[in-house]
């Protein structure tokens, strides 16, 4: 389907509410029903009609069926947020005793899902550099149930030959699930390549305001019929009408506001590989990166998110740079209207600083909506003040 018919008519079914272009926020709990044999098969089969919005919604709906399509997948199911779309998408696929093969250094919560909360299910976890599909192999055992994937992954943007891995998974009958935030649907479709189940945080770019939390999580009907009627609705963490109303404005103006943030992002990224104070950029469009190649065959774009490492003798030359920043805020997150910036430094206690050590150098960096050149100048006056 093309991605206009997706965003701006796919499951809008106006003539039913008023042929209003904006569909109704179904700010509802509960559902009638007219015979008791109608009710008896809500009951029976909830994941198929409307009983109570735990469950579905109809505005909850229009949003999963263009989701789904964007994926290129049967079906989806929206949550709260993308840590909760991940948790229930391992719980799913996961028993005492079993092992999961995850690439290293993955989000913070999926992180602590992994070291803290599955072990005392006895379910064990070996993270691995996942830029070659052998360690993949090497990491496999016999218990082996999921392979969870992060491509590209967050500060290095280390990339996973998806085709491979889902070939590897497939012949081994182990699920496959990756976090696909970074890249959106638009711009990479881990289904494609046959990944089981990607998720998204819907927070960054499908929002794209800064006012709504969502996760995404897109695969086959029967994978996604089955976390529904288990841990979907056993957590309770699915996404309220208002929030899905949210994401579906934001859906909208996906593909402009990409645009923009792409050719924007080139610019700046062009900007920080000249400047004396950067010993490097990280950004997986940008020729040096060291799996380029990959990154243009199983992505079709990178949008605002990289990473460059700051020349400074210290935490407090970086702090500065930080801090004498006008226009880009310090904050989580990513893919909304504002530009934004964390230092890694930030998650490390001064003591422990180490200016010979690159992680502790880097700056993740987020172009927004705002005109590459405003951008480009406070970045400019940052770094002056720095060398002052």
């Amino acid at each position: 389907m093309d991605i206009s018919y997706i965003i701006n008519e796919l499951a809008e079914d106006r003539e039913n509410y008023f042929n209003a272009v904006s569909p109704p926020i179904m700010q509802t709990s509960n559902f009638v029903f007219k015979t008791v044999a109608e009710m008896r098969s809500a009951f029976a089969d909830e994941y198929s009609t409307y009983l109570y919005s735990r469950g579905r919604n109809p505005t909850v709906d229009i949003l999963r069926k263009k989701l789904a399509a964007l994926d290129g997948a049967e079906d989806c199911l929206v949550f709260n947020n993308g840590a909760a779309a991940t948790f229930a998408a391992v719980l799913a696929n996961v028993k005492s005793g079993d092992h999961i093969v995850s690439v290293a250094k993955p989000y913070t919560w999926t992180q602590k899902l992994f070291n803290e909360i599955l072990p005392r299910f006895i379910i064990t976890t070996t993270y691995i550099d996942g830029t070659a599909i052998e360690n993949f192999e090497r990491a496999i055992l016999p218990n082996t149930t999921l392979i969870y994937l992060e491509s590209p992954n967050s500060w290095d943007y280390k990339l996973q030959d998806l085709k491979a891995v889902a070939e590897l998974a497939k012949a081994e009958n182990i699920i496959t699930i990756i976090d696909n935030s970074y890249c959106t649907p638009l711009y990479q479709k881990p289904i494609k390549y046959g990944i089981d189940l990607a998720m998204q945080t819907a927070t960054k770019y499908i929002g794209g305001h800064s006012d709504t939390l969502g996760g995404v999580l897109s695969g086959k009907k029967e994978m996604i019929e089955k976390i529904f009627n288990s841990e979907y609705m056993n957590i309770g963490s699915g996404i309220q009408p208002f929030n899905a109303w949210l994401l579906l404005r934001g859906l909208r103006t996906l593909p402009a506001r990409l645009d923009r943030i792409t050719a924007s992002t080139k610019k700046v990224v062009a900007f920080l590989k000249q400047h004396p104070k950067v010993e490097s950029v990280i950004f997986p469009f940008d020729e040096s990166f060291p799996q380029y190649e990959l990154a243009k065959q199983q992505m079709s774009g990178a949008c605002g998110l990289f990473t460059f490492i700051i020349k400074a003798e210290n935490i407090d030359a970086i702090e500065k740079f930080c801090e004498d920043l006008q226009h880009f805020f310090m904050a989580v997150s990513w893919g909304g209207h504002e530009s934004l910036i964390i230092p890694k430094c930030s998650g490390i206690q001064p003591a422990d600083f180490d200016a010979g050590n690159k992680e502790h150098r880097m700056m993740r960096l987020y172009v927004g909506l705002e005109d590459a050149d405003y951008l480009i100048k406070d970045l400019e006056q940052a770094f002056e003040k720095m060398s002052a």
